[in-house]
Parts: structure tokens; C-alpha cells; sequence
């Protein structure tokens, strides 16, 4: 059995944990470092498919869906504060 850490898909970008949340991934928590934050998703593989298409300029996402998952990470982030 695979170990679930090694599932997990970590970022510290914003824009690309809210393209990569509406592709669909599950975010399972926020992580602190220092002064930032990672975003941890469930489902590595999945993940690194859509950060490799958003990184590429081929994701494709609904714009308004996009603008809300900034909003939602920004303010898991500022409530942590």
C-alpha cells in the first residue's frame, strides 16, 4: 500500500493551488513554513498533471470558478492569522 504522504501534491503558489483546485483536486490542509504557507492536495499524480497545464498555458478552467478559489485560498490564509 502506497504510502498517503507520498500522495499528496504540495505548493506554495496561490494561483496555481487555485488552478489546480478547480481542476477538481481536494485541498486537505494548509501548511506553515516560516513566513508561507504550503497548500496540500490530495492525489499527487492528478495534480501534477494540472500544474504541468497550467505552468504550460493549457489548463483550462472557468475564469469566474478561478477568481473564486482565490478568494476561498486567500481567505483559509488570512484566517489563519
Amino acid at each position: 500500500m502506497e504510502d498517503v504522504k507520498t500522495d499528496l501534491y504540495y505548493t506554495k503558489d496561490l494561483s496555481e493551488a487555485a488552478a489546480i483546485l478547480c481542476s477538481g483536486a481536494k485541498l486537505l490542509q494548509l501548511e506553515q513554513e516560516q513566513n508561507f504557507y504550503w497548500f496540500i492536495f490530495a492525489d499527487k499524480n492528478s495534480c501534477e498533471r494540472s500544474s504541468n497545464a497550467y505552468w504550460a498555458g493549457e489548463l483550462q478552467v472557468d475564469a469566474k470558478e478561478y477568481a473564486t478559489a482565490i478568494k476561498t485560498l486567500k481567505d483559509r490564509l488570512f484566517a489563519r492569522r
